[in-house]
């Protein structure tokens, strides 16, 4: 495939504050811990405190393993048993455990993991750098992650569901399986997918196993680590945060100090957190923990806690309490020996509002690290936007906006009538200086007057513009195809579509063109056609 970069400031598909934290805004320092190039992650790799218990997390990695249904590939055994050794480092993205994969980001998010841990390597070879996949099996949106689009249609799983998502069984899935696999047609690719997802969903019992081998079977050739941090050993690890946090509420202080500063910097909060940061996990049950006058209480049950009773709770089952959007990557940070954080824009912006709350807790912040994002086209786009006469950057722009330039750059008339609105100005002055003169009380008059003359004129432009669209009607019906297959739903390409429809195209292929083109450390907005 063909590659071509932009600065991702050119897409115009970005917040301000991510552009912001790109271009290395100083005024952001203080919410980062270094930079994300290699001479940033160099720094931290010199100052990481190795505090995680490596024996636990591989242990805990490998018996998750062993449920699979398929034996580990060697490249993911060898990665798992590094994590033993001192020189390892991972690099961790972390999503829902989106239906089929979801959207097509999702796919993004490993392969800029997977990316990134080879460029890390190649620049400090004396360590080991593995990429992680944090499942997000604790989350409890379904509504979030019940669906997906391919080529336009919508696959939903309509189903009564409770708590963590990652526990949900699966057993009713086999109607929305057919109506995902249906969608692929008839090839090679297209049986070597449905059976990768047929397998994954019918034989195994629940949504995060499913998850879990449909990421590995795409990945597991790269190394990938695949966690699910939804066990007790691991939350022991963090009881002790868990319980100062809830008891003294600092994260809700840290947090909301931070955003405030941020807010002074004009960075939008993504965030709120709340004064008690965690949830109470069991079974088909996740709740939010909220602090009452006598003590403790899991929202919507009648389970209440002493401060006491509280602490025991949390020493004898730390399973049952599970962190919130704004504890999770402190938990992350605890278990793993971790570098980077790998996410998309608003992830990122969020992650500004942490450095402070870990900085209390004694824990080192990692890099954060905009994932790739990327257009994938077919049928020549380039030439397309050279018979155009359209620059890559100039697609991004607003539909209707790109139509109105086009045909003001291409049509042998002005279409504007910005000169003559600023004479009728002129004009308007002097009989409104004459009408004073005559009788004050008329200048409102002659301004009303000149107001109903300058809406006649912009509805005369517009009516200019309306005809000569239609005199360049051909060149505007193709601008319109190029944008409805480039931002399907009006959005980027990678936030709607899934990337089956890319797979049933190239097969495996597919994921070695991201692995080609992806180059995490440049700070591109990637265009790939063929």
């Amino acid at each position: 495939m063909k590659a071509n970069y932009l600065d991702y400031s050119e897409t115009n598909s970005f917040s301000p504050a991510i552009i912001r934290y790109l271009e290395n805004d100083p005024d952001l320092e203080p919410f980062c811990s270094f930079r994300a190039d290699i001479d940033g992650f160099g720094k931290l790799i010199e100052k990481k405190a190795d505090k995680a218990d490596r024996h636990l997390l591989v242990t805990v990695l490998k018996e998750q393993y062993a449920r699979l249904k398929q034996n580990p590939n060697e490249a993911v055994l060898n990665n798992i048993d590094l994590l033993q050794q001192k020189e390892t480092f991972t690099v961790t993205t972390g999503h829902q455990l989106n239906l089929f994969t979801g959207p097509l980001y999702f796919i993004f998010k490993i392969v800029t993991a997977i990316n990134l841990a080879r460029e890390l390597k190649a620049s400090f070879p004396d360590k080991n750098f593995v990429p992680v996949y944090w499942m997000a099996s604790e989350d409890h949106d379904f509504a979030e992650i019940n669906h997906t689009y391919i080529s336009g249609k919508k696959i939903i799983w309509e189903t009564e569901t409770a708590g963590a998502t990652g526990r949900i069984d699966i057993k009713g899935i086999q109607k929305t399986l057919r109506d995902y696999t249906g969608t692929l047609g008839i090839s090679e690719n297209a049986a070597e997918l449905s059976s990768l997802m047929s397998a994954a969903y019918l034989e195994n019992p629940n949504l995060g196993d499913a998850t879990r081998s449909v990421v590995n079977t795409l990945f597991e050739e790269y190394g990938l680590i695949i966690l699910d941090a939804d066990d007790a050993r691991l939350k022991k690890e963090f009881s002790a945060v868990m319980r100062d946090d809830i008891i003294g509420r600092h994260s809700f202080k840290n947090i909301a100090a931070t955003s405030k500063q941020l807010e002074g910097l004009e960075i939008p909060v993504q965030v709120n957190p709340r004064e008690i940061n965690f949830f109470y996990l069991d079974n088909d049950l996740r709740e939010r923990i909220v602090f009452e006058s006598n003590g403790y209480e899991v929202l919507n049950t009648s389970i209440r806690f002493t401060e006491d009773e509280l602490r025991r709770e949390i020493e004898t089952h730390p399973e049952r309490f599970s962190p919130n959007v704004v504890m999770r990557p402190l938990y992350q940070e605890i278990i793993l020996p971790n570098l980077a954080y790998i996410g998309g824009g608003a992830e990122i912006v969020y992650w500004l509002q942490l450095k402070q709350n870990f900085d209390f807790y004694g824990i080192d912040f990692p890099v954060l690290l905009l994932r790739n994002s990327a257009i994938i086209t077919s049928g020549n786009l380039s030439g397309k936007l050279a018979r155009l006469d359209l620059s890559l950057p100039d697609i991004f722009e607003n539909t209707e906006k790109l139509r109105k330039q086009w045909v003001s750059d291409h049509s042998g008339h002005t279409l504007n009538l910005n000169d003559e609105l600023q004479e009728l100005n002129n004009i308007f002055e002097k009989i409104k200086l004459r009408a004073h003169k005559i009788d004050p009380t008329l200048g409102p008059s002659s301004e009303a007057v000149n107001a109903r003359l300058q809406k006649a004129v912009k509805n005369l432009e517009g009516k200019l513009m309306k005809a000569e669209k239609r005199n360049f009607s051909d060149a505007l019906a193709q601008i319109d195809s190029l944008k409805d297959k480039l931002f399907p739903r009006g959005g980027l390409q990678e936030r709607t579509e899934n990337f089956g429809l890319f797979y049933v195209k190239y097969g495996r292929a597919f994921i070695d063109m991201l692995i080609e083109n992806f180059k995490p450390l440049d700070r591109k907005f990637t265009i790939l056609e063929d």
